[in-house]
Order: C-alpha cells, then structure tokens, then sequence
C-alpha cells in the first residue's frame, strides 16, 4: 500500500522531468566569435516608388494607404531633399508583422518595391598595412560584403579584402617612375587647348578639402553620410581627384580644368549605404553631370536599388568609369557596377604592360549557369605606382584598379572637353565613348580578352575617333578569331566539331546613336566559302537596347555532314539596329553592326576523348549564403567565382585540353545529352538538386550506355553551418548557409543506384600517393561503397569531431584516423569514380593541385584504363563500405531552397546551350532502356528499381520522392532538420538528446496512467463496499 502510493508521486515526477528535458534542451548557439545577438529594433527599407515626386508626396502617399503600425518615414536632409525623388526610406520594426508590412506596401499602385537599405564598406588598412576585407578571420565587418576598391601605397605586399591572397611586386621596374599623363600623351591634346574645361566631374569618394592647393576649380563639395564634414579625412578621395584633375607638377592630372563635384558618400570608416547612393544619383542627374568616377565595388550584382539606378544615371547621359576590382589574379572576380555594360570597367597593368596581379578578370557571372558571360573589363590603364595628391598637399604612389579607374576617367574628361560645348549632348554619350576607348585601345600581346578586354587606352587614338565621330551602332569585340591566341582564350584553346554542345559567344551591342534601340530583324550569318554552310548559328540577343547597351550571343554547332571536315570557316555576322531620331531629324537612326568569325574546325573526336562539364548543378553567391568550399580561408566565406570552367577553374579546362581532352559545358539538366557522345560526365562542386529524371537517366546512361562518371565533392556538415552563420547589420538578419561546401545529399541521390554515398565529416590533411603530394582541404568522406571497388583511405583531421571547424589550428581533443576519401569502380557498361574534395582543382584557395590524380580517374572513367597505383589488390574492397540511410548526412529543412535552385519548384527543361534538337524538350532518352540483367561478380540490377544487392553489399533503394526529401530526417543526428526564427536562436530538438528523455517520458506516462488505473479500481471498490455497509447497518 506504502509503495504505491510513494509510486505514483515518482511517476508523475519522471513524466514532468521528461517533458522538461524536452522543451528545454539546449539550442546550438551562434559561435562566440559572433558575439550577442545585435538589438533588432526597426531595419530601413528602401521604397522605390514608379515615378518622381517630393518626398513629402511620396510621405503622404504611404500615410494615406498603408493601414498597419510598424512602420516610420525617414527624412532625408540632403542636397537632394530640394528634387522630386523616385524613393523614400522608411523604418520597418522586427516582427512577425514585418513581412505583411513590407507586402502591403509593396501592393501599393505607385510603390515598385521594397527593399533593404545595404550598405557599402572600402577596403580598410589594418594597424600594419594588410587590407581587411568584408570577412576578418571568419567574422563580417560592418557593412555590406564587397571587395577591396583600396589600393596599396607604395612597392611591398598587396592583400586583397575577399580572395585571401597577397601579391608581391618587390622588383626593378624596368622603366624609372613618369608622370602617368605623358605615357598617355596629354601634353599633346593639352598644346591643342584641350584640358578638361566646362566638363562635370562628379567624383563619388571620400571628399576633398575646399582649399587643396593641388585644384583650381572645386566648383562644389556634398555629403550624403551620415557625418557632419564635406572634407576628406582620408585621402582617397583627393587622390582620386588630383589623378584626374590635380595641377601639382609632381603629380599632374589629366583635365587641370575639369570642373570637379566632389559627393562624399564614404564615411571616415569608410561605409556607405544604398539610400546616400541613391540620393547622389538622383542629385547627379539633377545637376547633369558629364562624367563620374566610382572606385567602389562588390559581388552583389543583385542589388537591385542600385543597379537600377547605375542604368538610369548613364540613361541619363551621364559616363559612368568604375574600377573593376582588386581580386586578381583569380578568373571570376569581377565587381559590380564595372562588370554592367553600360559602364567603363576598368582593369589595371604595369608600366611593362603586364596585367597587374591585383586586378580582377572575367568573365561576367550575371550569366552563369545557363549562359555565357561578357567579356570584361572593357579597358586597362596603368594601375601600379601612380602619382597622385595627398590629403592636405603633396604628392604619393599608389596601387590598385582604384588608381587605374581614375587614369580613365581623367582620359574621358579629356576627350570631352574636345568635343564643343554645344554639340557635345548629341555626340557623346556613354556608348558612344566607349567605343571611342575600345576601338582606339592597343591590344596587348599576352593577356587574353577577359583579362585586358580592348587592352590599354589609347588617349590619342581614341581622341582620332572622336574628332570625325557620327552616331552609330557597334559590337564589342568585333571580332573572334579562333586563330588569335591568347587573346581569344578560351574558344583559340579549343576547336568546333560536330555533335558538342553549343559553343556560346556573348558579345554586347553599343549603340551611341540613342539611349534607347531597337534591333531589326534576326542577325544573319554571312560565311565567306562554301565550308562556312556547314555551322549552324542560333542567335540570343537584346530586342531593345537600353541603356546604349544589350547583348548579342551566338550558340554556334558544327552541323552533322561536317563530322570529318577539319578547317576554318570564316564569315560576318551582322545585326541591324536603329533608334528614334534625334532632335531636328525626321527619320530614324540607322545603323549595321559587324561581328567577324573565324573559326576552327576538326573531325568529331572519339568519344574517350570527350568531356562534359556540369554547370546546371552550381549555384554562386548572390543570391544565398553559398559558403566557401576551403574552411581554412577565413577572410572568404562566399563562394562567388562562378565555378565555371573558363572561371575559377579555368587551370583545369587548360590541363585538359593539354592532356588531348575536348570539355564541353552542360547548363542544363542531365536529361539534356546523349550519353553515348562523352566518355565522362564530370561533377565538380556542385550545390543543386536533381529532378527524379536526370537521377533515372544517369543510372541508365552508365550502366547500359558505358558512360564513365568522375565526382568531385566537397564539406557538408549542418553542426558546421549552424557555426558559420552570422548577423549581417545591413539586412538586420541572420545569414545561414544554404547547403556545404556541395550539396552532399543531393549527390547521394544521384549515387544511390551505384551504391556510393559521402558523409557528413570535414576532413583536412596531407597524403602521398605514388610520389605526388597534395592537400585535402575540407574534404568529405565515403561511407557507402560497393564490394569489389577500389577504396583510398589516409588518416586526417576531421574537424566536425569537435566542431572548432572555424579554427585553423589544431587543438586537444582532434584525432586522426584513416578516412576513405577516394573510391573507384566499375558498374555495368560504365565506370565511377567519387573524390571527396574540389579545392585541387579550384584556384580560387588551391593549396596543391591534383591534375595527376584527375588525369588518371579520366584515364578510368573515359578509356577503362586502371593505374597500378590507383588499382592495387591492397584497396580493393572485399566487403562493401555501408551504413543506414538514416545515417546519411540529411537536408535543411529551415531553408527555403527554392529560392537558390534550378531544379526545386522549377520545370525540368533543355535550354539553349543544350543542343538544338532539344531546346525546349525535356531531353534524350527519359524511358528506361533494356531489361534485367546479372553483371559478373555483381548483384542483379533492377533497371526498373535501382541497383539491387545483398544486404550484404548496399540495400535495395530508391530514391526519395522530392517532396518527401524536402521534410526528411534522420542523419547528422538531427530531427527533421533544424528548426529557427528570423534569428535562428529558437530551441533546437537534437537526436542525440532526445532519445533518452524520450524514453523516460514514455515510460513515465504509461507508469502514470498505471498507477491512475489502480488508483480508480481501489476508488470503485472502496465506494462499492461503502454502499454495502450502508445498506446493511
């Protein structure tokens, strides 16, 4: 009687103990380094509204119509605030009522959208001179993320604010230091009166102090921070300005008469936010200014407020020159506004005419990866060790694209001013100047076109042009020329054939005869021989042109009769373009552009020799957090080159094409090309999903068609992307990484049917094998492989044991022990090869290469050749390398993939770098082919079912439905994924803790409503026996 009732307290005591474990389980907390979490009060918002009015209209206009609290309009005092404005700032408060507030203003008739307010940050000079970036040892700086527009002073070390890399130049050069105006020869244009009088230059820096003695003609100081100075606490900002109009003899500028308006938007810490840009826009189109010099820049070309309104400042009239960015000499890196076509993007060079190490290369990403990119920048300028004003006064050297920009930008003043006032509006224009700059512009003899663009501005070729200048139409470069290497790299690297995926050629179209134009017509094909029929071009390109600028892009096939013809094929292609008339004409402008082709040709290659690349599968930064595939590089978190072959991995498309292999490009889903065309499919890096079909597909193509398959794979961990997630205080929001350094789950789908699976750890070290060293660099695992294949294991790191993967230094506590990191095999007709880690391949943070190992998996997937070393009896597995499905690394469920995805919500589609016949169909061959067959030495396959086996082996699987692994769980210990608020601070329920209170709870419950039961059974009998007595006194 005693022990139950003392039961029955202990049960209910165990039950509230296990639902307190439960709701209190400890969530994982942003890394210490990350410090508390900001206050989140309000964020401001930029609303742009669909035409100009006051401020105090567009005020009252939201006041008017927006019904919920929440929100509070900011003044803006500026020398704008007296110009209608096309945009108000307000304050949003945090909240769940945030979102609903931003789309009810949204839905307003004259609101366009609404969006968060960045801000912009120059790269600042630490305490002993290192540049520091967006991202210092794994921290964000305050501030939107960009790239260093700084610039070094001096010889010595040159670090760059994203790509982690520091260039030296300590050498002789081989010239002694010259004013940079006599290597251009202004003294020349300066005898003939031209030296920059009544032109605007509108410098958007740092500021300048009035009373500079280095500048005759400041005609006006703004600010547009939030300091109360117009002076320049700097000194780039005078810099700039003495490159462009300083009279120092020691450090002359270009255009001494240049009128100069100097608009200080960069606060002494160097940051600025796109409201203060937008207001100096609009205030720059007010006061019309001529031209206007930028050395800002970033990798956020989505930053659609400003953006928008770079078009709408040259639409404007106004010639926009802006640096390209210091993040050379990796391919990729070009910055935002320099890589739009509507403005002048400027690289640097040395005084021997070399492309500075510092300054970045294309080609454009905007394009990537259904595309092709531009080619950028349009033109270089001495860049290293130019003369320019100091502060207060005086002269110094300085270096960077920072410097090269101004050089242009002083050019332009300079060609302007040779234009008479009055005629200049009908002349110039920002199209009509670059094609002054492009085609008098001396092309270099070692860079290639997305290094030097045009090549070096030609001050006194370009003033030629302008002299006899009518309004035309043009395209930038005129010509390709397969011939012309290097300057035509990549397309002189490798020649057309028959039956390879479309070569594709993006060109722009400048058209100085208006700011608005239209093409007429198809652009047509001209070839120059009978052999020239035999290339087939379908052409993409912009049917209005705005602003000056659009794009021309050729998707050029070799057709079918043409598989054994080896030659060149040369040819025209033209394009009509016109534009409304000018004032005072009566017809329209009119005007024939001439893009020159000469091409290469060769036979079909066999098909061992024949590589296809995955582009469709990549995603970049912007639009998500794509997280850096190398843990080790602290200060570049983003993964933004492109991961394109003629990109960041550009050294890899050259190793091939040496080692006599033909590499094609694959921007569309795998159902897109026809296996038995390529040796192998290549997956490097790769972040995306896969639709059901492609995964069907691919099994069939290696299986039965004997297409090889080579991966390479990257980190995956959710511990480690809960850590590197951070609060950004320009979108008031934390950022999380959208997937790991590749999309492990993904690519376990896509390897189920071969029985082959990467896990979850993040695996760094050296290893050896046959003679050649190399680097794994935040590397996965293999933790399924099937029995017979050959398996590598060497003993790393692996730093998601203690998850310090944010801590480059080994501490107590982190084992070693052997990890299988390369696995090869043969599967039916075909052949697989998986590695776990891309950074070998990739120059962005290549430590060592692994070309050899490349060449020799290429040797296996592509010719069924078996390195002794790579197949030694000593790796083969004699049992199959396997755990549970549910052990596997899973997806995030607290991400909305979609948004970042080619294939998540998306419609499975060829596009137009596929080949012709299936633009616009789902592709090749999506019914499975042939039936059941026994593979020697291996388990039935099930063609229709995946790849079958013993349990012994791998189990019978399939591939999940999408819309169940959207929601899936298991793996990476988690349930269901992770679950967070705005602020990603919410309790987390994680497996490894939840089991045992689980448990406990189950079993506290059942004992509870045990001893309840024998409770109320005792009640009813005592209340019977009462009932007894009663009636039986």
């Amino acid at each position: 009687m005693t022990a139950r009732r003392v039961s029955l307290p202990l049960a209910l005591l165990l039950a509230l103990l296990s639902v307190s474990l439960l709701r209190f389980v400890p969530s994982p907390r942003p890394p210490e380094t990350l410090g508390p979490a900001p206050n989140r009060t309000s964020a401001n918002y930029i609303v742009r509204f669909t035409r100009y009015e006051r401020a105090e209209d567009h005020r009252s206009y939201l006041e008017a119509g927006v019904r919920s609290p929440g929100w509070r309009w900011i003044p803006r005092r500026n020398p704008a605030s007296k110009y209608p404005t096309d945009f108000g700032l307000v304050a949003i408060e945090e909240g769940p009522a945030r979102e609903g507030l931003i789309g009810e203003i949204g839905r307003l008739g004259l609101v366009k959208d609404v969006s968060l307010d960045l801000s912009y940050g120059r790269g600042l000079l630490g305490e002993n001179g290192e540049r520091l970036g967006a991202f210092v040892d794994g921290m964000k700086r305050p501030g939107k993320i960009f790239t260093s527009m700084s610039f070094s002073e001096g010889q010595g070390e040159y670090y760059t604010a994203i790509s982690n890399s520091s260039i030296s130049w300590r050498r002789h050069l081989l010239a002694p230091r010259s004013q940079v105006t006599s290597m251009f020869g202004a003294g020349t244009l300066w005898e003939k009166g031209y030296t920059g009088k009544k032109v605007k230059m509108a410098i958007f820096d740092t500021g300048i102090r009035a009373d500079h003695p280095h500048f005759r003609n400041i005609k006006e100081r703004t600010n547009w921070t939030n300091e109360d100075t117009l002076n320049d606490n700097l000194g780039h900002g005078t810099f700039v300005a003495g490159v462009i109009a300083g009279i120092d003899e020691e450090c002359l500028g270009f255009a001494p008469d240049t009128e100069i308006y100097a608009f200080r938007v960069f606060t002494d810490a160097q940051v600025s936010y796109t409201s203060w840009f937008l207001d100096a826009f609009n205030y720059a189109i007010a006061t019309k200014m001529d031209v206007l010099n930028l050395s800002i820049g970033g990798p956020d070309y989505l930053d659609l407020p400003f953006v928008e309104k770079v078009w709408e400042i040259t639409a404007n009239n106004i010639i926009m020159v802006s640096a390209i960015g210091n993040d050379g000499p990796l391919y990729g890196t070009l910055n935002n506004p320099a890589d739009q076509s509507d403005v002048i993007g400027v690289g640097g060079i040395d005084y021997s005419d070399h492309i500075a190490s510092f300054s970045s290369r294309g080609m454009s990403t905007w394009e990537i990866p259904h595309g092709y990119g531009r080619v950028k920048p349009d033109v270089v300028a001495y860049g290293r060790e130019i003369m320019g004003s100091k502060i207060s006064t005086g002269c110094k050297s300085l270096s960077g694209t920072s410097v090269a920009s101004p050089v242009v930008a002083g050019v332009v003043c300079l060609l302007v001013s040779v234009i008479p006032e009055n005629k200049r509006k009908e002349i110039l224009n920002p199209a009509s100047m670059k094609q002054a700059l492009v085609e008098g512009a001396a092309k270099l003899s070692g860079p290639n076109m997305y290094e030097q663009g045009a090549g070096r501005v030609a001050l006194l070729e370009s003033y030629e042009i302008l002299k006899s200048y009518q309004p035309r139409a043009s395209i930038f470069p005129s010509v390709l020329d397969f011939s012309d290497c290097p300057y035509s790299w990549p397309f002189c690297r490798q020649p057309l054939y028959a039956g390879a995926m479309p070569i594709i050629f993006n060109a722009t179209i400048l058209n100085g005869m208006g700011v608005i134009g239209y093409v007429d017509g198809p652009p047509t094909w001209h070839p120059s021989n009978e052999e020239g029929n035999l290339l087939s071009i379908h052409f993409s390109y912009s049917e209005v042109i705005w602003p000056w600028t659009g794009y021309l892009a050729l998707h050029m096939q070799i057709k079918e009769e043409g598989a054994q013809y080896s030659g060149e094929i040369e040819g025209n292609v033209t394009v009509k373009v016109y534009s409304p008339p000018s004032q005072g004409e009566k017809s329209p402008r009119s005007s024939t552009c001439v893009l020159q082709l000469r091409l290469k040709v060769v036979p079909t290659p066999p098909r061992s020799k024949r590589i296809l690349w995955d582009q469709f599968h990549s995603i970049k930064y912007p639009p998500g957090y794509i997280p850096r595939d190398s843990l080790d590089v602290r200060n570049d978190i983003l993964d933004w080159h492109g991961d394109h072959l003629h990109t960041n991995f550009h050294l890899v498309f050259n190793m091939l094409r040496d080692s006599g292999y033909y590499v094609e490009t694959l921007g569309s889903p795998l159902t897109c090309f026809d296996a038995h065309q390529y040796g192998t499919l290549l997956l490097v890096d790769l972040e995306d999903e896969y639709f059901e079909e492609e995964i069907e597909k691919l099994r069939g193509d290696v299986i039965n068609s004997g297409l090889g398959l080579a991966v390479f794979a990257d980190w995956y961990n959710v511990d480690t992307m809960v850590k590197m997630r951070f609060f950004d205080d320009n979108t008031r929001s934390w950022w999380t990484p959208v997937t790991g350094g590749a999309n492990v789950p993904a690519l376990n789908d896509l390897l189920a049917p071969f029985g082959i699976a990467f896990g979850d750890k993040i695996l760094n070290g050296d290893f050896s094998m046959d003679g050649e060293q190399s680097r794994y660099a935040s590397g996965t695992d293999i933790v399924k492989f099937p029995r017979g294949g050959y398996v590598h294991s060497f003993p790393f790191l692996d730093s998601s044991e203690s998850g310090a993967t944010q801590n480059v230094l080994l501490s107590a506590g982190m084992t070693k022990a052997d990890s299988p990191i390369l696995g090869l095999v043969e599967v039916g007709e075909g052949r697989v090869a998986v590695y776990g880690d891309s950074n070998c391949l990739d120059s962005s943070h290549m430590v060592t290469n692994c070309y050899w190992l490349l060449r020799k998996i290429l040797d296996f997937t592509s010719g069924n050749i078996k390195d002794p070393m790579l197949f030694s009896p000593s790796v083969k597995q004699d049992n199959p390398l396997y755990i549970d499905d549910n052990q596997l690394p899973s997806r995030r469920t607290d991400v909305n993939f979609s948004t970042y995805s080619s294939v998540v919500g998306k419609e499975l589609i060829c596009r137009s770098d596929s080949r012709f016949e299936v633009w616009g169909t789902k592709g090749y061959n999506l019914q499975v082919r042939g039936r059941n067959r026994r593979l020697p030495g291996y388990p039935v396959i099930d063609l229709g079912r995946g790849l079958n086996s013993t349990a012994e082996v791998f189990p019978k699987t399939r591939p999940k439905s999408r819309e169940k692994r959207r929601g899936d769980s298991g793996g990476n210990g988690y349930l269901g994924g992770l679950f967070y608020r705005d602020e990603l601070d919410m309790p987390v329920l994680v497996a490894s803790h939840w089991l045992a209170p689980a448990v406990i709870a189950v079993a506290g419950i059942l004992l509870f409503f045990s001893f309840w039961r024998i409770r109320q059974k005792r009640r009813r009998r005592r209340k019977g026996s009462g009932s007894v007595r009663m009636a039986n006194p």
